[in-house]
């Protein structure tokens, strides 16, 4: 981590820094878009998307609400990696208004000029790409440079699932590509973030069993990880898919064990960052089960990967870094602990409701309305944190960097 200058000038606490308007942002949009689709489907109606309902329904939660939230983070990582001042004011505030507009205009497109749409979504994500690709560039941090080139195939997957909307191409498969982008994000960022933060916990505590340090395992398995992401993208179907994920799973389930979460249990704050990742290997695990198990096929393996793997990772980064930036202890209270079991169960009911008899109607609302509801809970409850001034009265970024300073021990 680089010294980051002080900022000048008075700003609204919510433009800030980008985590509060995109957390915030991402959680209502999620709140929303599932529900919404799920109102389309029992309904019958078609919307007003150039996309058809379950295509929208993929897109927005993936490039809209995840996408959202995991250009929070880059926003208010980057100046952490680099030491140059965070994108804050008014161009956070157009950045966050073209994310917003874009979620109009995909909401709409049908009534709209063909290229507006893919221009403003996938553009967004575009700039987000060049402008962290910038101040990586500027600031040396070439560390982090695979990072930011996994947003920019994020950026390319949302350029490929619009142009499938016009008839170009498989959208299904760049809607998969966008997931890979993602699970691979959570693989990077989790190996470093889960074992970081559980060593600094466990460390305060006293305990002396700690996570193990990244090593050669740690690479190998996120070789195999972009391989089986990559396999799963163009043929999610074939024998040898399902065998490179079962491989893949099991890895990457013996990686996390190696994380000690079991010790974590007491700071739900904690323990949550595993179960996100512990839903990876299981994810993938299943994936290879249903490739080669016919009498499995029931079971939904993407919503383990989507809902599972990156629901729960992105909301618990959300309230650790919501808490850590705006000047609070790291500690889960009631709501937060609540919020994570709607996710958990969320993403339960979506995978095994359809087997596990609950009926095709009552296992998506269930799951619709636990899922989202974490969301809208994580807006209730930390909205007014991230729309507030830090606790502590310092600037999200010097403080954000202290913070990580601190979380790295």
């Amino acid at each position: 981590m680089r010294s980051i200058p002080a900022a000048r000038g008075h700003v609204v606490p919510l433009l800030q820094n980008g985590f509060r308007p995109f957390f915030l942002g991402g959680a209502l949009w999620l709140a929303f878009a599932t529900p919404y689709w799920l109102w389309l489907l029992l309904d019958g109606r078609s919307g007003w998307s150039r996309l058809d309902p379950l295509a929208w329904h993929q897109h927005e939660t993936l490039f809209g609400g995840i996408g959202a939230i995991v250009v929070g983070f880059l926003l208010t990582a980057v100046p952490n990696w680099t030491g140059r001042l965070p994108l804050r004011g008014r161009p956070l505030l157009l950045m966050a208004l073209l994310w917003a507009v874009a979620r109009g205009a995909n909401l709409t497109s049908s009534v709209l000029p063909p290229w507006l749409a893919p221009l403003l979504d996938a553009g967004f994500l575009t700039a987000v790409t060049l402008f962290a690709s910038r101040e990586i560039w500027v600031g040396r941090n070439w560390r982090n440079l695979p990072l930011v080139g996994l947003v920019g195939a994020f950026a390319l997957a949302a350029w490929g699932s619009h142009l499938a909307s016009l008839g170009i191409g498989d959208g299904d498969v760049w809607r998969r590509f966008g997931i890979a982008a993602v699970v691979l994000l959570v693989g990077l960022i989790g190996g470093r973030v889960v074992p970081s933060f559980t060593t600094n916990w466990l460390k305060k505590r006293g305990e002396a069993h700690l996570p193990i340090p990244f090593g050669r395992f740690d690479v190998a398995s996120l070789a195999l990880l972009a391989v089986t992401m990559l396999a799963w993208t163009v043929a999610p179907d074939a024998r040898l898919t399902a065998w490179v994920a079962l491989a893949a799973g099991v890895v990457h389930l013996v990686r996390l064990a190696r994380w000690c979460g079991h010790r974590t249990l007491a700071e739900p704050l904690v323990t949550i960052l595993h179960v996100g990742y512990l839903w990876v290997g299981v994810g993938l695990v299943l994936v290879g089960l249903v490739g080669l198990v016919p009498a499995l096929v029931g079971l939904n393996t993407t919503h383990a990967l989507t809902a599972g793997a990156l629901g729960t990772m992105t909301l618990a980064v959300m309230t650790r870094a919501s808490l850590g930036h705006t000047g609070r202890a790291l500690v889960a209270d009631g709501p937060t602990i609540a919020i994570y079991a709607l996710v958990v169960l969320g993403a339960l009911v979506r995978v095994v409701g359809d087997v596990a008899g609950m009926g095709f109607t009552t296992a998506r609302l269930v799951a619709a309305l636990a899922w989202s509801g974490a969301y809208l809970g994580f807006a209730l409850h930390y909205g007014p944190m991230l729309v507030r001034p830090r606790t502590d009265a310092v600037a999200d970024g010097p403080a954000g960097a202290a913070e990580a300073a601190r979380e790295r021990g």
